[in-house]
């Protein structure tokens, strides 16, 4: 890496920066007490969510994390179980929250994230049962960030939260990066919501905001989330500043995920060629590269560090799994050198 060049900082879209422009809009945003209801930005912002996703109201929440804990909370009770696809975030990346918080299990299913209506009937488990975990949520990551930011059909979508109806069963769909999923196929966003009982986006993922996630829903459900908001420590106060944030990125960053897509594309089709690295193009839509290392080639941990040598910044994943995450903070033509520098890292031997 060349002295004073700047890193290429691949690990995540959340290492994004809030832009001049941005950082106006959270200097200049009205204020009041959100415990209250009297912060008007967050009420502003709040409003727009549930329009964008067609539900009667929405909540600001300091993060996805914490989102996803608050639909636990509403649907699920102590001992319950809770039906997700395979590598789901809510399994792997949030240190045990599910089981601290809520007290439930997760029952894995399906293939690279993804599953179908038949598979989850086939997993629920009835109430009432003297010995199963009744299941009273199915949870649905769009995209699915550990298959590689995969995209969901939306009929597939519809036929699992019907089935979850049918059953009595809540549906949750964590849509962090639910609006890379609607830009990468055209998709109205409310159309991938309506399904579901309950929807969150993240604000500070694709979109470029510091801070915050929101859900979406009934007004029913929203009026009790508050509730639990406060009782894990959400509740907030002149938090127009951060709501004005993520607003400014509805404005202005949602179609530009387009780009990060093509970044995302530069990467894949350049580590594609190489022998040492194995990479499913056709899944690739969104913003994240997941790509695995062959026989051969060094480990996850060891392409990682040699990649931070030359300023490009990745994660491990697993032992011959890394990601590499596009975001607006980086352009095309870093994209292009970044790829460079992981195909070299994957190709060379020795230390």
């Amino acid at each position: 890496m060349a002295e004073g060049e700047p890193r290429i900082d691949l690990r995540s879209d959340t290492v994004t920066r809030p832009s001049e422009a941005m950082r106006e809009a959270m200097a200049q945003a009205p204020v009041g007490d959100d415990q209250y209801g009297e912060d008007p930005s967050v009420n502003a912002l709040q409003e727009r969510v549930a329009a964008l996703l067609g539900k009667d109201a929405a909540l600001l929440t300091p993060s996805g994390h914490m989102a996803n804990q608050l639909a636990l909370k509403l649907f699920t009770q102590p001992g319950d179980e809770v039906i997700v696809g395979r590598e789901t975030h809510a399994v792997w990346h949030e240190t045990g929250a599910g089981a601290a918080n809520a007290g439930v299990q997760f029952s894995e299913i399906g293939d690279d994230g993804l599953f179908t209506a038949d598979e989850f009937t086939a997993s629920v488990k009835p109430r009432g049962h003297p010995i199963f975990p009744p299941t009273t949520l199915v949870e649905v990551e769009n995209t699915q960030n550990r298959a590689g930011g995969v995209v969901w059909d939306p009929a597939v979508l519809e036929e699992v939260a019907a089935a979850a109806r049918e059953r009595g069963i809540a549906s949750y769909l964590d849509g962090a990066r639910l609006l890379n999923a609607a830009v990468a196929r055209g998709d109205d966003p409310a159309a991938l919501a309506a399904p579901f009982d309950l929807v969150m986006i993240a604000l500070s993922k694709g979109l470029g905001a510091p801070v915050g996630s929101v859900l979406a829903g009934s007004g029913q459900d929203i009026a009790a989330l508050v509730r639990f908001r406060r009782m894990l420590g959400g509740a907030m106060r002149q938090s127009g500043i951060l709501a004005a944030a993520g607003s400014y990125a509805l404005e202005h960053n949602i179609g530009r995920l387009a780009e990060d897509h093509a970044n995302a594309r530069i990467i894949g089709e350049r580590l594609a060629a190489s022998r040492h690295v194995r990479v499913d193009l056709g899944r690739l839509e969104t913003n994240i590269v997941v790509f695995h290392l062959e026989a051969g080639a060094p480990d996850a941990a060891e392409v990682v560090r040699r990649a931070g040598q030359q300023g490009v910044l990745v994660l491990a994943f697993a032992e011959r799994t890394v990601r590499a995450v596009t975001h607006l903070d980086v352009d095309a033509e870093q994209c292009t050198r970044g790829a460079d520098v992981l195909a070299q890292a994957a190709e060379a031997q020795g230390a």
